[in-house]
């Protein structure tokens, strides 16, 4: 494949990050911006809680748009902050978190400035950026960390800073409009940290020497104090801060919730007033959780990284997350194991696929969102397991609860060849996530059930057929034998579906199962006639 035609594969592509980096084509032609400088993707995190899947999306989502773009411009050069708004005033003590006694104590001062609950980092911010960093980082991004304490403390915004102030009218404008009565009376665009508590305060603010920085307002206590706003000693409200660091940073492309859309808006405004001009983006539907209600990092009612990675691989986080951005997913752990095998079956058609199917195939832009890909996963490279992660939860459900590792591969040696996990590490990881996600949520809810008249009739004449094959029989023999049973009329089926729902009722004690003959192969013939008299007996 020439670059020339990947460039004009990306460049006609309907999949939705070709679509998005085609609007920042428009706007940089060459690739590039006017002084040489690469293009700027941001994304943004307040760390008030525990980051969850929707906060990873939003990094995973803007690298699609990243690798997009520098495929429709041959490799043009670029940069993806992430940005953590830690200077942010804690509003709420989150739900999920220790030593809310503690936290309630230092509600409104800056994230960055409140101990860590956890007792593990300097600060409350700083233990949930180390966090999110620690799941980026795992998952192979490129990108670059800033948090905003940082760049406050730092004096690296005080430039920015005083145009805010110089624009403090053209802001409030624009903002006051958009306001309730009670709102707009004590709004500025910054707010002052309260030299005496540390608190972020919502007052209002006086604009003495702009170019100086130095503002006026009235403290917590009542006394009227005059301070710098640079060097750390302030904030920008959320709205002006989104712009702010818009046009200080050069930012050209940000994507953002739908909860966000007026800020959005109002950014875009203050970002002119500012001298410079919005950043491309898209605006994503939210995750819900498995109530149909929005994620909240506080309330704590969402996945969390560790929780999929738990019960998932990190690829069928990618997978899920990649269709449809500008529709709402529900995020819980019944959506797990679908999310892992549909991976690998698009993974495992790549190969095979002209190049504008690769385009839109979410393996395709997964593999180019991990850098520390090689070897047989380098971009482009297709792949396939030899057992899917459907047939090794219904193995291990009949193992039970108490399985181990080590005898759910003594059962793989039935079906695959070097059934070493050194062999077929990817394999290994679901071993893991399949013995944790029974353990957790299959095994309370089985329960087999005593089969019908005709079901035991045809299980019998099943066990039978069994008894005369050899154990190495392929998966698709068995399939075709089992098949033949569910098609006699003696048996009284009015389907097949109705034959394979007996067989996973009575058997492994779920509505729904796995390909029989591959199950049957895995499990050994012996032990799924063992399996069968146990149903019959029942």
């Amino acid at each position: 494949m020439t670059d020339t035609a990947l460039i004009d594969a990306a460049r006609n592509s309907k999949a939705w990050p070709f679509q998005e980096a085609q609007r920042l084509l428009k706007r940089y032609p060459q690739g590039t911006k006017p002084d040489g400088a690469p293009v700027l993707f941001e994304t943004g995190y307040g760390p008030s809680g525990v980051p969850h899947i929707g906060t990873f999306q939003e990094v995973l989502r803007t690298t699609f748009v990243r690798r997009a773009f520098e495929a429709m411009t041959g490799g043009a050069p670029t940069r993806l902050v992430a940005f953590s708004d830690d200077m942010d005033g804690l509003r709420k003590v989150p739900d999920n978190v220790p030593n809310q006694a503690m936290l309630t104590e230092h509600l409104g001062k800056p994230l960055s400035r409140i101990p860590d609950p956890f007792e593990k980092y300097d600060s409350f911010a700083a233990h949930n950026n180390a966090m999110l960093r620690e799941f980026l980082d795992r998952f192979g991004f490129e990108y670059e960390f800033v948090a905003g304490s940082d760049r406050y403390n730092s004096g690296a915004f005080d430039d920015a800073l005083k145009n805010v102030l110089r624009s403090n009218q053209a802001i409030l404008d624009i903002m006051l409009p958009t306001l309730r009565a009670e709102r707009a009376a004590t709004y500025s665009p910054i707010m002052p940290i309260s030299p005496s508590t540390g608190v972020v305060l919502q007052v209002p603010v006086e604009v003495i020497d702009a170019d100086a920085g130095t503002i006026r307002f009235t403290d917590q206590d009542g006394s009227v104090i005059e301070q710098s706003a640079l060097g750390g000693q302030s904030k920008l409200q959320w709205k002006v801060d989104f712009a702010m660091r818009w046009v200080a940073q050069g930012v050209d492309y940000e994507m953002y919730g739908k909860d966000l859309t007026d800020t959005g808006v109002q950014s875009g405004k203050i970002a002119k007033v500012l001298g410079g001009r919005k950043p491309e983006g898209l605006i994503y539907e939210l995750f819900l959780d498995e109530n149909g209600e929005k994620i909240s990092k506080s309330k704590g009612n969402g996945l969390t990284i560790e929780d999929w990675l738990k019960y998932g691989s990190e690829e069928s986080l990618g997978f899920y997350i990649f269709p449809n951005p500008k529709s709402a997913k529900q995020l819980h752990v019944g959506v797990v194991p679908r999310a892992v095998d549909e991976y690998w079956q698009f993974r495992e058609r790549l190969t095979d696929q002209p190049l504008d199917k690769q385009l839109g195939n979410p393996a395709w832009h997964l593999l180019r969102a991990n850098v520390k890909l090689d070897g047989p996963d380098a971009p482009g490279a297709g792949g396939s397991l030899p057992v899917t992660y459907g047939l090794l939860l219904n193995l291990v459900g009949v193992l039970g609860a108490e399985a181990s590792r080590e005898q759910v591969w003594s059962y793989l040696a039935n079906y695959i060849d070097d059934a070493d996990p050194a062999e077929h590490p990817a394999v290994d990881v679901l071993v893991g996530c399949a013995l944790a996600y029974n353990r957790d949520f299959v095994a309370p809810t089985l329960k087999k059930r005593v089969p019908l008249a005709n079901e035991a009739a045809a299980l019998t004449a099943l066990n039978a057929r069994l008894a005369d094959v050899a154990e190495d029989t392929s998966a698709e023999d068995l399939q075709t034998m089992i098949y033949e049973i569910g098609k006699q009329e003696e048996f009284g089926f009015e389907n097949l579906r109705d034959w394979f729902r007996a067989l996973y009722e009575t058997l492994l004690g779920s509505e729904q199962g796995p390909r029989m003959g591959s199950f049957i192969a895995l499990y050994g013939i012996a032990n799924s006639r063992r399996l069968i008299e146990e149903a019959i007996n029942a």
